[in-house]
């Protein structure tokens, strides 16, 4: 196996054609968050607090935690009129290209809305599908400095298109830090209520209900490991979204195109944290050396080139692939969150990607752009659950009610086939209930 390094950053370099490097790649793409008993611990403790105290708990985790002091659940929501101010207050710049994105992403998932249908058999049954938006969903964004204005569009609009009749959002103030963006993004959006606390006391809140905040039906948005573990406990009680990995990028090249864009756009998945993965699949050797030399260089001009250097060290990858067949199988495997097909003719090659969260395609069609402004969700499925999973949109804020209406001839010739498959299974209440209907 060819593990050279590059010459400043010490990224993986892999061949394909190398016989352990099927099980190589497989031990590059495993993340287990693992089991943390401090974060298990402390999310387990915060959850029961909630649940027994509402409101006086979340006050105490919030002073605790965010160093907020606040007298009531009140003091910790913010008037609408808050929200209308930090857009105001925006540059034109900031408050248009918000709005632009915005529109992009609403024009987007206008196109994803089910409807209901049904349909009438002869004998007069009429069976059907009833589509309804959830009731009221709860949006975690993350606050502080760290603040993604793209996560409330991303979550909010679509929920909001849905139908969604209350949308209430928590962000953290750590120090009474308030994100003006985020606050703007939550104006633009429409967002009904918005609770500044954060943590796995927040998603608890949304989850049980206190006396200030009413349960929600589903809980979305990104967070840190307590509250991805706060979301994966309340989940049954509430719904969630998903339970999220780092982020990913896969890069499928032809050698065609420009070594600095492909490096720049490893570093953008690299510097999310050090856990993020970028990988290219690259069938030109000469193309793979140009992007590693390309990496070396433009690396000291990224201000978080540390934890860019860090994820690319110890989880990125340059892949050497045979063919483009070779390297759409390899995503498949992969089944990456963002794939980027930098290749110089790449619509033909679509059709061969069965799993991928989002699919970019083109020397153009950069992921940045996917993030904050192209118009499909960025909330996508990591840690290789595009095989089974997809993004975010729509279709997660509506639930589908079937709807059965049986006449009664139908009811006979029905009954008799529930009855004897009801027989079968040793279920004879349900075998009586269906011969009570045939009339004979």
């Amino acid at each position: 196996m060819n593990r050279e390094t590059t010459g400043d950053v010490r990224i993986r370099r892999l061949d394909a054609r190398e016989p352990e490097f099927l099980a190589t790649l497989d031990a590059l793409l495993a993340f287990e968050s693992g089991d943390d008993a401090r974060i298990d611990e402390a999310v387990t403790g915060i959850l029961r607090a909630v649940r027994t105290a509402g409101d006086a708990a979340v006050i105490e985790y919030t002073r605790r935690f965010d160093h907020v002091e606040a007298a009531s659940m009140a003091a910790l929501e913010l008037p609408r009129e808050v929200l209308h101010d930090a857009l105001a207050a925006l540059s034109v710049e900031q408050r248009e290209a918000l709005r632009f994105a915005a529109d992009r992403v609403r024009i987007y998932h206008e196109r994803q809305v089910l409807e209901s249908w049904q349909y009438t058999e002869p004998d007069g049954t009429r069976l059907g599908q009833k589509v309804t938006p959830l009731d009221r969903v709860g949006l975690y964004v993350p606050g502080g400095r760290a603040a993604y204005p793209s996560s409330v569009l991303m979550n909010a609009i679509p929920a909001k298109v849905a139908g969604v009749r209350e949308l209430i959002m928590v962000v953290p103030t750590p120090h009474g830090e308030r994100n003006p963006l985020v606050l703007a993004a939550a104006a633009i959006t429409g967002v009904d209520r918005v609770f500044t606390i954060g943590g796995a006391q927040a998603v608890a809140a949304l989850a049980y209900g206190t006396q200030t905040i009413p349960q929600v039906d589903k809980i979305v948005g990104p967070g840190n490991a307590y509250v991805a573990e706060a979301k994966r406990r309340v989940f049954g009680t509430v719904g969630i979204d998903m339970v999220a990995g780092p982020s990913e990028v896969l890069i499928l090249s032809d050698g065609s195109g420009e070594p600095d864009w492909v490096a720049m756009d490893l570093f953008a998945q690299a510097e999310h944290d050090e856990l993020a993965q970028s990988i290219l699949l690259c069938t030109d050797h000469g193309f793979i050396d140009a992007v590693a030399c390309s990496i070396d260089r433009l690396l000291p001009q990224m201000p978080r080139r540390d934890t860019i250097r860090a994820s690319l060290e110890n989880r990125g990858a340059l892949i050497h692939v045979e063919n483009l067949e070779q390297a759409c199988a390899l995503a498949n495997r992969i089944a990456p969150e963002h794939l980027e097909l930098a290749l110089e003719d790449a619509a033909p090659w679509v059709e061969r990607i069965r799993h991928a969260g989002a699919i970019f395609i083109g020397h153009w069609s950069v992921e940045a752009l996917g993030d904050y402004c192209a118009g499909p969700n960025h909330v996508l499925p990591t840690m290789r659950s595009a095989r089974f999973s997809s993004p975010l949109g729509v279709y997660d804020f509506q639930k589908r009610t079937s709807l059965i209406e049986v006449s009664q001839a139908g009811a006979r010739t029905l009954g008799r086939v529930a009855a004897t498959l009801a027989l079968g299974e040793g279920l004879q209440a349900h075998a009586r209930s269906a011969q009570m209907r045939l009339g004979d």
